[in-house]
């Protein structure tokens, strides 16, 4: 397990994209991911986590290769995706945490097993994610992925030293493959999982098919990735697809383009930004995030860093309304709130009701001027499709759910 050091713990029909990844039903190329509130260290701070994951994401696209070997502000995990996946044979099963914003897989030296299947490269490498970094020795493994999916060879990192990692063994991450650029010796590309399935043949097209639910438990297997497709069972009406943006640096991540409205009101002109599972808010350019503070009448709550509105205010939220391409996602009222029997936990009064929508720190212009996190992505089926360059959303089930 990764020592408790400080830290923290990715989409519409744009134009006519007649490529669509395969959908599959009741698919056995799954893996079951659970979310998790860590309080390890006592109350979470969610504002804190996210705008340092903020900083550290793009200080990734400004700077060159280094940027790798650079420190970051880490503060520990608020809310994680973890999964189950099994490396070596006979397979030892690591809980690993799952990101959509880093390519090089890792676990940590001190619970990694050595099997027949176990070879060490020799490459010395250093990673800096999102939300802390380590350095360790190259690997190839055989990695399992739920029941069906088995990689062989696959790149991982067995790490000596790490930051910003606590309670779990390491991170499954799914792209996008340039994050695997990393200083080495010599330097390397580390293929992602997700690239290793399509590569060996088990899969068809790059692409996985993020599934979040809304959850009130502190801890719930509430979650799904699909590799090499999308689950039907998972959304409802059709998955419409917006380019990948070209603006940077965004465009160095699952970076699209969007407006949001509130009601009718725009708060955010079209403009760049990113789907990430490793960001709990929605988090949005400072302009944006005092028009919507001004529309809501919500008060600034000093010790969560939330907006907290009154019963009051709650039944008159309008939906946020996230505009991209020609498809209009309408986040509703109960979207936009903290699960209410979740409070306490983030160190807010039990009297309250805080608000999920927040500010990235920076105005609109800078080239990622929003991050939709899981708060967002809990509400619309994701899809990270590398094959064709793009993202997909879909309504679900939970889309309107009143659960928070």
């Amino acid at each position: 397990m990764f020592p408790a050091v400080s830290l923290l713990t990715t989409l519409l029909l744009a134009l006519s994209i007649a490529a669509s990844p395969v959908e599959i039903r009741n698919s056995p190329i799954t893996l079951p991911i659970a979310r998790r509130l860590n309080t390890a260290g006592g109350t979470v701070n969610l504002l804190q986590h996210d705008q340092s994951r903020v900083t550290a994401l793009k200080a990734f696209g400004r700077d060159s290769l280094g940027r790798r070997t650079g420190s970051i502000p880490v503060t520990n995990d608020a809310v994680d995706y973890i999964a189950s996946v099994g490396i070596g044979n006979p397979a030892t099963t690591y809980n690993l945490i799952v990101v959509n914003s880093c390519s090089i897989t890792c676990v940590d030296a001190t619970t990694y097993v050595k099997t027949s299947t176990s070879v060490d490269t020799g490459k010395a490498i250093a990673v800096t994610y999102g939300f802390g970094s380590l350095s360790g020795t190259e690997y190839t493994d055989t990695v399992t992925l739920g029941s069906e999916l088995t990689i062989i060879q696959q790149p991982i990192v067995v790490a000596s030293t790490s930051t910003g990692f606590t309670g779990v063994d390491g991170v499954l991450c799914i792209g996008p493959l340039d994050l695997g650029e990393v200083q080495a010796d010599p330097p390397t590309t580390i293929p992602t999982v997700t690239d290793n399935l399509y590569s060996q043949g088990i899969i068809s097209q790059i692409v996985v098919g993020i599934s979040f639910e809304p959850t009130t438990l502190e801890s719930d297997t509430n979650g799904e990735l699909t590799f090499g497709g999308t689950d039907t069972t998972k959304y409802t009406g059709a998955i419409a697809y917006t380019p990948l943006t070209t603006t940077y640096p965004s465009s160095y991540y699952w970076g699209i383009n969007e407006s949001i409205a509130y009601g009718t009101t725009t708060i955010l002109s079209e403009t760049a930004g990113i789907i990430n599972t490793g960001t709990t808010l929605i988090l949005i350019a400072t302009n944006a995030f005092s028009l919507y503070q001004s529309a809501t009448g919500a008060t600034l709550d000093d010790t969560t860093g939330l907006l907290r509105i009154t019963s009051t205010q709650y039944s008159a939220l309008e939906n946020l309304n996230f505009n991209v391409g020609s498809s209009t996602y309408a986040l509703t009222p109960n979207g936009q709130i903290w699960p209410r029997s979740l409070n306490t936990y983030i160190g807010g009064s039990t009297s309250y009701i805080y608000l999920i929508v927040n500010d990235i720190g920076t105005p609109s212009g800078e080239g990622l001027d929003f991050i939709n996190g899981y708060t967002f992505l809990e509400r619309f089926y994701t899809v990270l499709d590398t094959t064709n360059s793009q993202v997909g959303f879909a309504t679900t089930a939970y889309t309107n759910a009143t659960t928070n």
